[in-house]
């Protein structure tokens, strides 16, 4: 059928002139007849199965336009986005030099252990597009890994996204009625049925697919010919644009820019769609501007402190929390420490205000990953020691102020607080630099239900008593909105603050499940 949409991964090797470089999976493996890792591959599920029950971001995206080594600066801009996804990731490319073939990878694991220099070298172009993915409970699998590959009437098709599409089920539920056949378990397929469906040019069809569509998302979506970059209407998961010599350049996170040398030009608006081809770029709209809605979580938690989002910095807006959060719930202590990595920021602010040292009173094993070897459960909870370090010479008989982004079930806070009780701290008192975290996302933040998150169901005093806090605070919504600043005349400063007070910037369904997202 002329709408057939189909996963070149499974017969890239009967289509001529292009590259699917393998994918081969492992299976668990055992040794001495301990299971080291289960599943078809190590990293499968990264982060679900976590001691710390911190939130998840799901994946970011990186595109290259117009340079001939759009494959390795796909590889260090990935690299730089790595914190958005550690289970699989994935390049695209094009090359011009040859018909304009598809060239593409995917695996599943880290950045470096996916990509090698003989994959690189293989996938030649001057226009990529590239993946990093943390996947939700039930969709760890190769075919889920991104950039998606098809192939229909009108050549090659590939589509990589950060996001969450609200209205994806119902979407899809109507495309299989009507005959269509999904190869993944992805929402991010949905779009590319509906652009194989449509009748008319490519441009048209993305449009017309983008106006579909409800949720949070930044798209990247290549043919052999044209690339389209898009936000959503209200500009709910980040992406930003950069030039590097001619080339035009695109990130989830400005970091990426600064990894490769490009020159941040603008973030890509809300509604608006970006047309690249050989007559070089034009700028479109799909939607209006909505209600502007930055996910708060990316200012708090997620991107990288050395990322600007909307033009604000995203270590100096955690400073500025963490000062906030000291003129709202000064307490009298000995020293302040973080918890790593996203509240060292803020740690640093809180302790500027106060005049209270600060120190480093826990450190992060940053090379433990996934747990290695499947703990009994009482070897699961001290394990936590195997991540997170309390430097007892530091918090021994000091009144110590842990400063952290967020509380979600409550466990991680509880085994933090125990963890400086351990190496002597003779109180814990926690301040928390975002409001209490009370609804889910979704959109793209992998969140637990309403009833497993603890601000959802238990007081201020409640949730101290639970994590064994001597007191606990949380920064107020106005007090956090202030702090990061923004546009003085949008609502909420043209933050999502959703998961906070419950007002969500789309329609959405609280009986759908979350977790079908990129």
């Amino acid at each position: 059928m002329s709408h057939e949409v189909i996963d070149r991964s499974a017969q890239a090797s009967a289509v001529p002139n292009r590259t699917a470089l393998g994918g081969q999976v492992r299976d668990g493996a055992t040794l001495d007849g301990q299971v080291l890792w289960t599943g078809d591959h190590y990293n499968e599920g990264i982060g679900r199965d976590d001691i710390f029950d911190k939130l998840r971001e799901e994946c970011g995206v990186f595109g290259v336009f117009g340079h001939p080594d759009a494959a390795g600066l796909s590889y260090y801009g990935l690299h730089a986005l790595q914190h958005r996804g550690e289970e699989s990731s994935g390049i695209c490319t094009v090359d011009t030099d040859n018909g304009n073939a598809f060239n593409y990878h995917r695996g599943m694991g880290l950045v470096k252990e996916v990509f090698d220099k003989d994959k690189l070298d293989m996938l030649k172009g001057d226009r990529s597009i590239g993946h990093v993915r943390y996947s939700t409970s039930g969709s760890s699998q190769l075919g889920n890994a991104q950039p998606l590959i098809f192939r229909y009437r009108d050549g090659d098709l590939g589509v990589a996204t950060n996001g969450n599409i609200v209205n994806a089920p119902e979407i899809r539920h109507e495309l299989e009625m009507s005959g269509s056949i999904f190869q993944t378990s992805s929402d991010t397929e949905v779009i590319a049925h509906l652009i194989a469906r449509s009748s008319k040019d490519f441009e048209t069809a993305a449009k017309e697919a983008l106006q579909r569509i409800v949720g949070g998302f930044a798209f990247l979506i290549m043919t052999n010919e044209k690339m389209i970059v898009a936000s959503d209407p209200n500009g709910l998961r980040p992406l930003a644009m950069a030039r590097l010599g001619d080339a035009y350049v695109f990130s989830s996170e400005t970091c990426a820019f600064e990894t490769i040398g490009a020159e941040y030009v603008r973030d890509v608006q809300p509604g608006e769609l970006l047309v690249l081809d050989a007559n070089g770029i034009r700028t479109d709209r799909y939607a209006k501007i909505e209600r502007r809605a930055t996910c708060a979580m990316e200012y708090i938690y997620f991107a990288r402190p050395d990322s600007d989002i909307n033009g604000i910095n995203i270590h100096s807006a955690r400073k500025r929390m963490g000062r906030q959060l000291a003129t709202e719930a000064f307490v009298d202590a000995d020293v302040v420490t973080g918890v790593p990595d996203s509240s060292i920021s803020a740690a640093i602010g809180f302790a500027e205000q106060t005049g209270i040292p600060y120190e480093l009173g826990l450190i992060k094993n940053k090379y433990t990953g996934r747990t290695f070897i499947q703990p009994s459960q009482e070897l699961r909870e001290k394990g936590v020691k195997m991540k997170l370090s309390a430097v007892r010479k530091v918090v021994e008989g000091k009144r110590v102020v842990m400063i952290d982004d967020s509380i979600v079930r409550g466990t991680t806070s509880r085994r933090i607080v125990n963890l400086l009780r351990e190496a002597g701290a003779t109180e814990v008192h926690v301040r928390i630099t975002s409001p209490p975290f009370k609804n889910p996302c979704y959109y793209g933040i992998d969140t637990p239900d309403r009833k497993e998150l603890i601000a959802s169901y238990r007081t201020v005093e409640e949730i101290r008593q639970e994590i064994n806090a001597d007191s606990l605070s949380f920064l107020s919504d106005d007090g956090f909105v202030d702090s990061v600043g923004g546009n003085d005349g949008a609502y909420n400063r043209g933050m999502c603050l959703a998961c906070f007070d419950n007002d969500y910037p789309t329609p959405v369904n609280e009986e759908s499940d979350k977790s079908c997202s990129c």
